[in-house]
């Protein structure tokens, strides 16, 4: 590989960049529009929100508190633990979004009309399924509370009760439970994967259309050296992009940024990495910059929006749909970023998804070199 043929490509790019307005003016106004649309504007539902159980009495009456759970079409409870760090790995593992602390001393409270405390813990990365989670916990531990108010009446023959049940509730990560606290890393994985495909699919298709394809064959650029020569400027036009939305969240809908700036920006190169390959591969297998950028677009965007957990959460899909996510690189891009951005959770807990990119930008990679030749069929 020579770096002065290289850098020349690169430039040469550049140049095409340059005199092609549409290019700029997707660079400019699509971060822009697509952060204050879904900033603003996206809203979500969810049912069988997983649920983890810490029963510190493990009594009848506790028990009979977690049917209630267990019987609403809101909650799955997926496992009871038997330690408070263990309900703690498994929230902030993602493992499960509502915690649920019954108290060692829950029966005898009840039975002595004392006032008891449920703790309700929620992971507040996705704020939807907190807020709802929270809501619904009060209205299970509500309705069984209005059945031991009526025992204990019945107990004590008196004809007025005060409420002996409340619900602890504390949000974890997202406190404030603002929908745009998790709304905006993924606006960032929409911009960069529309950005990235659909720019870089004009790269080939552009020199069929225009003509110029002959003369690049004719020159002593490898294959190689093309496909990093145009790819260079739109990585750097990628992570420009990628720094002014994770920015735009940040002051300007004040979503947190409690992880290290070097984990996002890893995450972030991968993952361009992908889609770069992706929109390079689509140009040069298309030939035409209308089928390339139609291709890309349906490739890349619809299974971004959908399928990588930003418009619905996958374990709210079909479990078919569940497992065609796991070929959809945007979801393990998704995940990074909201844990980087709301939690600050560490690389070593987020190894799979960073092991999964690492893994589709080699291979679509490779893909990418290998499909395009210096040949004129």
């Amino acid at each position: 590989m020579d770096l002065n043929r290289l850098m020349a490509m690169a430039g040469k790019e550049v140049i095409q960049i340059k005199r092609d307005a549409r290019s700029i003016a997707i660079v400019i106004a699509m971060p822009l529009v697509m952060m204050l649309a879904f900033g603003y504007g996206v809203s979500f539902d969810t049912k069988h929100i997983p649920v983890y159980v810490y029963d510190m009495e493990g009594s009848q009456q506790s028990q009979d508190l977690l049917k209630r759970f267990q019987s609403s079409i809101y909650f799955h409870v997926v496992k009871t633990v038997d330690n408070y760090p263990a309900l703690v790995q498994a929230i902030d593992g993602g493992r499960c979004q509502i915690g649920i602390v019954i108290p060692w001393d829950f029966s005898r409270k009840l039975d002595s009309g004392e006032t008891v405390s449920i703790q309700a813990l929620a992971d507040g990365t996705d704020s939807n399924s907190a807020n709802l989670g929270m809501s619904y916990s009060q209205a299970v531990v509500q309705a069984y509370a209005q059945q031991v108010q009526v025992r204990w009446l019945q107990r004590q023959g008196r004809a007025r009760v005060q409420p002996t049940l409340s619900v602890d509730a504390r949000t974890w990560f997202n406190e404030s439970l603002e929908s745009m606290a998790t709304i905006v890393p993924g606006v960032v994985a929409l911009v960069m994967a529309v950005v990235g495909t659909f720019l870089t699919s004009l790269t080939i298709a552009r020199e069929w259309e225009r003509g110029t394809m002959e003369q690049l064959i004719s020159t002593p650029v490898t294959p190689i050296e093309i496909m990093l020569g145009k790819l260079m400027p739109y990585l750097m036009i990628g992570m420009f992009d990628t720094c002014v939305c994770a920015a735009m969240g940040v002051w300007w809908f004040g979503v947190p940024f409690r992880g290290q700036v070097w984990v996002f920006l890893l995450s972030s190169v991968l993952f361009l990495t992908v889609v770069l390959s992706l929109g390079y591969f689509f140009s040069v297998i298309a030939k035409t910059q209308l089928a390339a950028s139609q291709i890309s677009l349906v490739a890349t965007f619809l299974p971004a929006f959908l399928l990588s957990g930003f418009m619905y959460p996958i374990d709210q899909m079909p479990a078919v749909i569940q497992v065609i996510t796991h070929i959809v690189p945007a979801r393990y891009y998704m995940a990074i970023l909201r844990n980087v951005f709301l939690k600050g959770t560490s690389v070593m807990l987020m190894w799979r998804d960073f092991l999964w990119l690492a893994l589709f930008a080699a291979t679509l990679a490779l893909v990418a070199t290998r499909v395009f030749k210096k040949s004129l069929d």
